[in-house]
């Protein structure tokens, strides 16, 4: 049978975190196998830290790491990277500000065999229309870098086979801010297999957002140049 690890990046989320575990625990639970939910805490300032080894207390197969800071891409790198050292079958990520649900999930894992990339595509938004306007930016900059098309290629809601995974890591850059769209980016140029299924995608449930269009601005001007170097590489 296949070992799922879930990895969650978490960044001030001292106002999410109990009930996102609690909602996704469930998962890792029918699952078993050696399964784990793992919580990487990107150098948090609130109680994110403290919350984590709370509920390592109560939840045997949750996993708490700290690190620092590095931001977003770079934990996914951290975090996928360990699934595979621990031995994981598959690899799930979604992240911990409450946005995504977990009988979702199911669909991907019953057909987790089908191809290298399952994605969730955020057919219902709710998350506002700045970050709606971003995605569709963001297609218009791949189909331009790289002559795809993606449905959602930033979409925090991927099951991953970890044989696949590990090579597809090698591309990346250590480090690398938007690695889950460079990761799309490979799948699809490789054709290495990936398949959409529509989610829901709700409001943050607590907490700020710690990406305001400033620092939209920034990641895309830095990630159109990171794009333009890699695109005959891959």
């Amino acid at each position: 049978m296949d070992s799922l690890y879930i990895i969650m990046p978490a960044y001030n989320e001292e106002e999410n975190i109990e009930e996102v575990v609690e909602q996704w625990y469930p998962v890792i639970e029918e699952i078993g196998h050696g399964s784990r939910l793992v919580v990487f805490n990107d150098g948090s300032k609130d109680q994110t830290e403290e919350k984590l080894l709370r509920l390592e207390e109560k939840y045997p197969h949750l996993v708490g790491i700290t690190k620092e800071n590095e931001g977003h891409g770079a934990t996914l790198l951290t975090g996928y990277k360990y699934a595979i050292f621990e031995g994981a079958d598959y690899v799930f990520q979604t992240d911990s500000d409450g946005q995504t649900l977990p009988k979702e999930f199911w669909p991907l894992w019953r057909e987790r065999r089908r191809c290298g990339l399952l994605l969730g595509y955020r057919k219902s938004r709710q998350d506002g229309w700045k970050r709606i306007f971003v995605t569709h930016v963001l297609k218009l900059v791949l189909f331009f870098s790289f002559q795809i098309w993606t449905k959602d290629a930033n979409v925090p809601f991927r099951l991953m086979k970890s044989s696949q995974l590990r090579q597809v890591l090698q591309s990346i850059p250590e480090g690398f801010n938007l690695s889950n769209v460079l990761m799309t980016v490979i799948y699809e140029k490789q054709k290495l297999g990936v398949w959409y299924y529509p989610i829901t995608f709700r409001p943050r449930q607590g907490g700020t957002n710690s990406i305001n269009m400033k620092k939209i601005v920034k990641i895309g001007k830095q990630a159109w140049k990171d794009f333009h170097k890699m695109k005959k590489s891959i």
